[in-house]
């Protein structure tokens, strides 16, 4: 067996200049969601309460059942003393304004959580999918650390104001790129501009609900291409949002926390600064997709000659646009030849990204198809093809 290195691309990339950037919230974060990489951190790794948006939690987490296929959208989920707008903590929280003893689609519930914010919705989910908002919560524990969140701690579903309630700016991008990567089909919802419910229960709820229609999000409004996800503010931590637009093809996802500015307006058009800067001053290439055909690696021992190797998401590379002329430099390396069996989705090597000989960017290799062991006889006329001098 011996270690190749394939150069795959060589590619001279222009970038141009990257001022800093500023802002009045205590904390920023935005990235490239391609390549996944940084291009503003401010405070990124700093514990903070979420506000409202750890309701992306809760919506994954009912995003997974729906993927499972153990929910439909049309499904009934029922609404409990807990989640009854007659509970004083919903008198100031955002909410739809649900009544016990009603029950609520999986729909509304989801358009109710990203449109209204309703942490009446929150609790609904939570006691369908665990029992109680108590066991909710650790599922929202294992969720985060299973998807690369190690440090977010959770009290409730629906982002009210507790100690136990924190999480970094940074692994609330990394929850915004898993529901935009593992919920294709359900993430468009976040672009909903209006929800009109339409199952109250009360007189004041209706009453209320003719005055409660439009997503907080307002970037929504105000920057084409913003398509998600989930605004947040309390008292105490201010205002928040985690937002995604795709312009161009190109998608950045952006978080915000600790502003406090007046009001979800103010929010928006400083999330919206935020975009424009990674839109303004970086630039991303794209070498490979999840299933491109990269190279072509010897078996040893396998019913075939070779395996293809690809990515398993997408492999790019982001650099400030003020950069001068730059060769990047795209390599494959592996060891040849593989032992079979080989199997779909099995690392099989790296790739990797260098900039003038410094690594930028690095991810694995991945076998595109099984490779299967040939039997016992095949093995001997590989071996008596090597002695006498084939491959």
């Amino acid at each position: 067996m011996k270690k190749k290195i394939l150069i795959l691309i060589l590619s001279i990339i222009t970038t141009a200049a990257n001022a800093d950037f500023s802002t009045r919230a205590k904390s920023a974060f935005l990235i490239d969601y391609d390549s996944g990489a940084e291009i503003v951190a401010k405070n990124a790794d700093e514990l903070m309460p979420p506000s409202s948006m750890i309701k992306l939690m809760t919506l994954a987490l009912l995003f997974d059942e729906i993927k499972a296929g153990r929910l439909s959208m049309d499904d009934r989920l029922s609404v409990s003393e807990n989640a009854d707008y007659n509970d004083p903590r919903w008198y100031p929280a955002s909410k739809i304004c649900l009544t016990a003893g009603q029950s609520i689609t999986v729909r509304d519930a989801i358009l109710g959580l990203i449109v209204l914010s309703g942490g009446d919705a929150s609790v609904v989910v939570a006691e369908k999918l665990a029992g109680s908002e108590g066991a909710f919560t650790a599922m929202m524990q294992k969720k985060a650390r299973a998807i690369g969140m190690p440090r977010s701690i959770f009290a409730n579903a629906s982002g009210l104001p507790d100690p136990n309630n924190l999480m970094t700016s940074r692994e609330l991008a990394t929850l915004a790129r898993h529901i935009i990567t593992d919920y294709p089909d359900i993430y468009p919802m976040f672009a909903t501009k209006r929800f009109e419910f339409g199952e109250y229960k009360s007189d004041w709820c209706r009453d209320w609900g003719r005055t409660h229609t439009m997503n907080y999000n307002k970037l929504l409004f105000i920057m084409p291409g913003a398509d998600g996800l989930k605004t947040g503010h309390t008292d105490d931590g201010g205002y928040g949002m985690v937002a995604s637009a795709n312009v161009g093809g190109r998608r950045l996802i952006g978080v915000i926390n600790g502003f406090n500015g007046k009001g979800h307006d103010a929010l928006a058009a400083e999330m919206k600064k935020l975009l424009n800067y990674g839109y303004a001053n970086t630039t991303t290439h794209v070498f490979y997709h999840a299933g491109d055909k990269i190279a072509k690696i010897p078996v040893w021992y396998g019913r075939r000659e070779f395996v293809v190797a690809t990515v398993d998401k997408t492999f790019a590379i982001t650099l400030p646009k003020s950069d001068n002329l730059s060769t990047v430099r795209v390599l494959a390396r592996y060891d040849e030849p593989l032992p079979a069996p080989i199997h779909a989705g099995d690392k099989i090597g790296e790739i990797i990204a260098q900039q003038n000989g410094r690594e930028i960017a690095r991810a694995p290799l991945v076998a595109l198809d099984n490779v299967s062991k040939t039997q016992f006889f095949g093995r001997v006329i590989k071996n008596i093809q090597v002695i006498f001098g084939g491959r």
